[in-house]
């Protein structure tokens, strides 16, 4: 008996900073208000909590843009690299003899037929902290060329690359060369054949071979998993945003960042199309 009495609670008495006569709070007289405008009566303390709570859930579940910003950054600047090394590559791979020139679109094409992981798993013996070329630069820079955001750059140009060079091939090959050697009668040098008469020839192999390489590097995800890995707010890309949001049964955080690239992906197509449409239309002009 002498134990009950000594656990039994004590009233606890109200201060009048939290009594009615006191004065309460500012939020808590708000919902107090929010409680007794409640069609449920004494139950809209409840209510009250309920949104309270839905808020809160709906706060935590705000999109982080960071795997936008950097695939775009990603993308623009693999494609910026393949742009030139494509156009390099296919403009004097050309000029070889047959063999050599199978042998390099062999090594050269890999890439578009391998399998991405198989891609990641090349660059991690090429690029790994415990591979020469990844402890000269973390020796001599102090740069760790894997698991940082920048290490998708050497996997997106690596699987965008092929796409740019065949593009790229295939138009150079469909040159007229009777329009370069004019040019050449007339006295002008090899590289202004090329910037003013061979590339506006080919521009539209060329522009052809940007977009895809840009939608490769955009969507590119196997290699980037293997050499970037996946780190919110770090190496967070759309492509394997939408896996790690697909393993953890977010479908619909998932299904938000397929919809963010398909637009991304229209905008670019209905962007070419209309660059197409306008170099159409002043050519006939």
């Amino acid at each position: 008996v002498q134990m009950l009495n000594c656990q039994r609670p004590r009233p606890l008495r109200r201060s009048r900073a939290s009594s009615p006569k006191g004065g309460a709070s500012g939020e808590t007289r708000n919902f107090a208000r929010t409680a007794k405008a409640s069609p449920f009566g004494r139950g809209g303390i409840a209510q009250a909590m309920t949104e309270r709570a839905s808020l809160l859930i709906f706060e935590d579940k705000l999109m982080d843009w960071y795997p936008l910003w950097n695939s775009l950054r990603i993308a623009l600047i693999s494609c910026a690299a393949v742009f030139f090394l494509g156009i390099f590559a296919a403009y004097y791979i050309a000029k070889l003899p047959r063999t050599v020139k199978g042998v390099l679109d062999v090594v050269l094409t890999l890439p578009m037929v391998l399998p991405p992981t198989v891609v990641g798993y090349f660059l991690l013996l090429l690029f790994g902290a415990k591979r020469p070329v990844g402890i000269f630069f973390m020796e001599q820079f102090g740069v760790k060329l894997v698991m940082n955001w920048y290490s998708a750059i050497f996997a997106s140009i690596v699987v965008a690359f092929p796409l740019m060079y065949r593009t790229a091939r295939g138009a150079f090959e469909s040159f007229d060369e009777t329009l370069a050697w004019s040019a050449q009668t007339l006295g002008q040098s090899n590289s202004w054949i090329f910037w003013r008469v061979r590339m506006p020839y080919c521009r539209q192999g060329i522009l052809a071979g940007t977009v895809l390489a840009f939608a490769r590097a955009l969507g590119e995800y196997g290699a980037t998993s293997m050499i970037a890995g996946y780190t919110p707010g770090k190496t967070a890309t759309i492509a394997t945003t939408v896996y790690q949001l697909w393993r953890t049964n977010d479908e619909a955080g998932a299904m938000r960042w397929v919809l963010v690239d398909i637009v991304i992906s229209a905008v670019v197509l209905l962007a070419v199309n209309l660059l197409e449409k306008k170099q159409k239309a002043g050519g006939r002009a």
